[in-house]
């Protein structure tokens, strides 16, 4: 399974952060980001009853979506999303703890860092994929010279502050992918809102890429 989601984050790395998404209208939700061209869901933990959410939209996107959780902050938790049928988990710190959970559970590991120490801390423990967060503080700067000495092959997302008019100046600094949140999806938000506004950011990195 890490292999086939690693692949689909190399395919189109940014991923859905849905904070506060209800198991009502998950599936809606979930199907208007994968019409827009979204393939990677992250149910936040803070969000009401996540793990609910987490299985209906695994059980609906089977196949076509890698499902996930956010704001892991323990083994527990993470043991938690695997069992509802969750592929990646996702946290704000690195924890090597959570980190190696992750890995022995065989679904992949997307930590978040801000400082260099934190950064090779969360590869030394087996992290899959490293996030920049709060990215908005660390300004597209900051992860131009963290990325100077990461590992070549390490792909770091920019979480927080992106939208689609940066994403250019983002990709320009290394970001290897985006986890956006409330500039898609926000509690109310109908799912046509939601689908139009993930398109949006589909559409600027098509032309970031190019």
């Amino acid at each position: 399974m890490r292999d086939t989601v690693l692949t689909e984050l190399n395919r189109l790395p940014l991923v859905a952060i849905l904070r506060g998404l209800t198991p009502d209208e998950a599936v809606d939700v979930g199907e208007a980001l994968l019409s827009a061209g979204f393939t990677t869901l992250e149910v936040p933990l803070n969000s009401p009853e996540p793990l609910i959410s987490v299985r209906r939209l695994r059980d609906a996107l089977d196949g076509r979506a890698v499902v996930g959780a956010g704001t892991v902050l323990s083994i527990e938790a993470a043991k938690q999303v695997a069992d509802a049928g969750g592929q990646i988990i996702i946290s704000p710190n690195s924890n090597p703890e959570v980190i190696r959970a992750t890995r022995d559970a065989g679904l992949v590991s997307m930590p978040g860092f801000f400082t260099p120490t934190e950064a090779f801390a969360a590869l030394d423990a087996g992290a899959d994929v490293l996030k920049l967060f709060p990215a908005e503080i660390a300004g597209p700067g900051g992860l131009r010279a963290v990325k100077a000495v990461l590992p070549k092959t390490t792909p770091v997302y920019a979480v927080g502050g992106a939208d689609p008019a940066s994403v250019g100046t983002w990709r320009d600094a290394g970001a290897d992918g985006f986890g956006i949140g409330s500039a898609i999806y926000k509690a109310g938000r109908s799912a046509a809102e939601v689908g139009e506004r993930a398109k949006a950011f589909v559409d600027a990195w098509t032309a970031s890429t190019r």
